[in-house]
């Protein structure tokens, strides 16, 4: 019997100036000073004190303690002189930060790894009375090569000693690291699972004594291969909660080339025999059907236009001389810009037609250029105006160098071991490779008026903006302080930027050239700097595949730096009955500097790159290096990851810590939409940080625009649990850490059935260009067509668990404190909140 529903839907507006049933008052804003009050200091993720933290490493319940260790720098608050920092928990929740496990020495760091309890002493580290704790990690030595070690514990973690015989397995790799071991009962013996990062495998070794391994089999390439391999897990799952019913999972983590554009984690679902894993998905694919537009089998391009030389005169039937091996090309014969290598430009232009099918599927492969709405194809001229400096003298003139990165005078092009550098006018540039990357220093002119409406300048080098510990930027200085400034984007092709400065006009100011950085990319190359009314814009650098429609590019894709053609698709169907091209454009004479196109498709369904096909853990931007506890209790799967990207990972605005991990999540198997899926939802003590009643609402309609909770509902650690039916709405959901134009969306699209965070207006977005965003993920709704969504809200950070936990979002956020509004929204019709309960959540250091 089911309880008939209400009759009466109340909107929000009404129900807002109501008294809402179970709404409470929220705890007080923190004032954010103080040790663990800093902005953006997590207060339900862990965090250690101070300085920098990446990889969780060496998951493992023992005598009542969760361990979590973790990649540390005891030094800094930047990735260097890598050690194992710890903390321990009695419920995954509350962390108390233990001192420095296994430090780095002269001749090693410690990466990452496992940790095991040696129950029954095969190892003779510890006894059967009281067993070793031992680590197994990667050393990581000073030459470059990596080789697993082991480290060990008889005082529950407190203090660790390294094998006297270390390393334990040494294949001679310079890419080789992250071991997972467990205990694996059916051969009684140890089974690691460890990364041949480059090759894109994993290996399974066998040891009866952790000492000695013996290699049993490898795993890959398979699924997502774009970036390196690394911190893989490797553990069995109980189907649909059925003992009887066992699939091994394996995760991958992959940095780059995840779901999201950075780092991700991957995972594959299949059977292991003691030696062998065998995944159900084979990884092939065969695209939808339909009607071929464009398979470049002729002879030549057709009624296709060229421009330019890169694209030749005919369809490639091959790589082209000095080109790598070419994969995934359909027939014989593709579209390929690398004639005469990376340094050509041109274009390949189909007639117009008609769009009438819904999508238009293709291949894509060569470089990863995006293409680039603000940029402009043709060369432009040196803006006029007020010329600050040119670089082309002898000297700097008067402006002023420090350090010795820059020299004594401006550098004549590419500077020894430097790669190519192109894009700047004239014969000189202010270049700060002098030496390499290991130099630094400072190039500041003499002071000047703003008395025109932009400040153009050519820029490219390291990609590191003002407020990361080391950065390379130009800077502008006012009164003493940084009003603006910009960076390079890793390329050594100098590109045009420009600053709007219409609020700064009569202001006395100067340009501050800095390069802080001795790591890789650690230079700046900066020319022409030049006040002007005119505002430069970069120059088109795409190599990508577009839709244009009305003479406009509405759509694109790009390659991912690779020779292999994978599947991509435009979505015809906002300009159905209307006229449109296809363009394959390479604009680009820099390193991948070249396109690849195939098999252009009609049809009514989507095709699938094999990105896309893979199956992943999180479809945010910050889960990384994943990995589950060991002898969890209950057999429990626990899982936590970094919460960051290795894309701005050094350069995210906090101090004196940098990076926390993600809230341990608890994983199953599942039968979801008819196949296998990995679903997680956070552990349940973090039900123990719940503060006070919940706020509650139910049988809201939600109608087209915003509405903001009551007041009493605002926070900025918070857990959301809501139910939306979607009614007509094209789009609905949440809205959190609202307030000064700030916001951070969670929502669902109901035409392409995707839950997503959109991430562009959060707060402090401009420290890496990689970090404004929007992250989906594909999640169908619930067999009564409900549209399920809980939220976990920090000070830095949101997780979003969507449907039964099968759809995963996990981003950092930095809004202002002052944020903390909590909005429902609504855009092309209405929707239904069904239910939501909302929490405040203290911290976790409160126990």
């Amino acid at each position: 019997m089911r309880a008939s529903r209400p009759t009466r839907r109340t909107s929000l507006a009404v129900l807002a100036a109501a008294v809402c049933l179970g709404l409470t008052a929220g705890s007080p804003a923190v004032a954010d000073t103080g040790k663990f009050q800093e902005q953006y200091r997590p207060q339900v993720h862990y965090t250690p004190a101070q300085n920098w933290m990446n990889d969780p490493n060496g998951l493992v319940y023992y005598q009542g303690e969760y361990h979590l260790f973790y990649q540390y720098n005891p030094n800094g608050n930047s990735w260097g002189d890598m050690s194992w920092g710890h903390a321990v928990s009695t419920d995954l929740i509350h962390w108390k930060e233990l001192p420095l496990a296994i430090p780095r020495t002269d001749d090693e760091m410690i990466f990452s790894g496992s940790v095991v309890v040696d129950t029954d002493n095969t190892s003779g580290l510890g006894t059967r009375k009281n067993p070793a704790m031992v680590a197994v990690y990667t050393s990581a030595y000073d030459d470059g090569r990596q080789a697993q070690s082991l480290a060990y514990s008889t005082d529950r973690g407190r203090t660790w000693t390294k094998y006297t015989g270390n390393p334990v397995l040494d294949i001679g790799s310079h890419a080789f690291r992250d071991p997972k071991v467990q205990w694996y009962a059916p051969t009684r013996s140890w089974l690691m699972t460890v990364s041949l990062a480059d090759e894109h495998k994993v290996e399974f070794y066998s040891s009866k004594d952790l000492k000695s391994w013996k290699l049993l089999s490898e795993f890959g390439p398979a699924g997502a291969t774009g970036g390196g391999w690394e911190c893989p897990d490797f553990f069995p799952l109980a189907v649909d909660g059925d003992p009887r019913h066992v699939k091994w999972v394996m995760v991958v983590n992959i940095n780059p080339g995840g779901i999201a554009g950075g780092s991700g984690a991957q995972y594959f679902v299949g059977d292991f025999d003691g030696t062998t894993f065998t995944p159900d998905d084979n990884g092939s694919y065969t695209p939808p059907a339909g009607t071929v537009l464009q398979d470049f089998e002729q002879a030549d391009y057709g009624a296709w236009t060229t421009t330019g030389t890169a694209f030749g005169t005919a369809p490639a039937t091959g790589s082209l001389p000095g080109q790598s091996a070419i994969t995934g090309i359909e027939g014989t014969g593709h579209a390929n810009s690398f004639h005469d290598g990376d340094s050509t430009t041109g274009t390949l232009t189909s007639p117009a037609f008609t769009a009438t099918s819904d999508y238009l599927n293709f291949k894509v492969g060569g470089g990863n250029h995006p293409h680039n709405p603000n940029a402009v194809t043709d060369p432009q001229p040196t803006p006029t105006g007020t010329v600050l400096a040119d670089f082309e003298g002898d000297t700097y003139g008067d402006w002023t160098a420090t350090g010795t990165a820059f020299g004594t005078a401006p550098a004549q092009g590419t500077l020894p071991g430097q790669q190519s550098v192109t894009g700047y006018t004239g014969h000189g540039l202010a270049n700060s490779f002098l030496q390499g990357d290991a130099t630094t220093g400072t190039l500041t002119s003499p002071t000047f008026t703003i008395d025109k409406k932009y400040l153009d300048f050519q820029i490219g080098g390291g990609t590191h903006p003002a407020n990361s510990d080391s950065p390379t930027t130009v800077e502008l200085v006012v009164d003493g302080k940084t009003v603006r400034s910009a960076t390079g984007s890793s390329n050594e092709q100098l590109d045009w930027a420009s600053w709007d400065l219409s609020d700064l006009q009569g202001k006395t100011a100067q340009i501050k050239i800095v390069d802080q950085n001795t790591g890789g990319w650690g230079h700046i190359n900066v020319d022409q700097v030049v006040l002007s009314d005119t505002q430069a814009k970069p120059q088109s650098s795409e190599t990508a595949v577009n839709l244009i429609v009305d003479g406009q590019v509405v759509q694109s894709a790009t390659g991912s730096d690779s020779e292999t053609l994978d599947w991509a698709s435009f979505d015809l169907r906002p300009y159905k009955g209307k006229q449109v091209q296809v363009q394959i454009a390479d604009l680009n004479t820099g390193g991948w500097g070249h396109i690849m196109a195939d098999q252009f498709t009609t049809a009514s369904q989507p095709a699938l790159s094999t990105l896309q096909r893979a199956h992943w853990v999180d479809f945010g931007k910050d889960f990384y290096a994943a990995v589950t506890y060991n002898d969890a209790p209950r057999g429990e799967r626990t899982m936590i990851g970094w919460m960051s990207d290795w894309q701005y990972a050094g350069n995210t605005p906090t101090t004196p810590w940098r990076s926390a991990q993600s809230l341990p999540r608890t994983l199953q198997l599942r039968t979801v939409g008819g196949r296998l899926q990995l679903t997680q939802q956070p552990v349940q003590s973090l039900n123990t940080l719940r503060q006070g009643p919940a706020v509650a609402l139910n049988h809201v309609t939600v109608r087209p625009g915003t509405t903001a909770l009551p007041s009493r509902g605002n926070g900025k650690a918070l857990d959301i649990d809501a139910v939306f039916s979607p009614a007509d709405a094209k789009k609905f959901g949440l809205k959190v850490r609202t307030g000064a134009g700030q916001e951070t969306v969670i929502g669902y699209d109901t035409a392409n059935q995707r839950l997503y965070v959109d991430r562009t207006k959060s707060g402090a977005v401009d420290f890496d260009p990689n970090f404004p965003g929007v992250q989906t993920a594909p999640l169908k709704p619930q067999k009564d067509g409900k549209i399920h969504i809980r939220v976990v809200v920090d000070w830095s950070s949101v997780e979003v668990f969507g449907g039964q936990g099968e759809a995963v979002i996990t981003d950092q956020v930095f809004p202002d404190p002052s944020s903390q509004g909590v909005q429902l929204f609504a855009e092309g019709g209405s929707a239904r909140l069904d239910s939501l309960k909302l929490w405040h959540l203290g911290s976790y250091r409160s126990k």
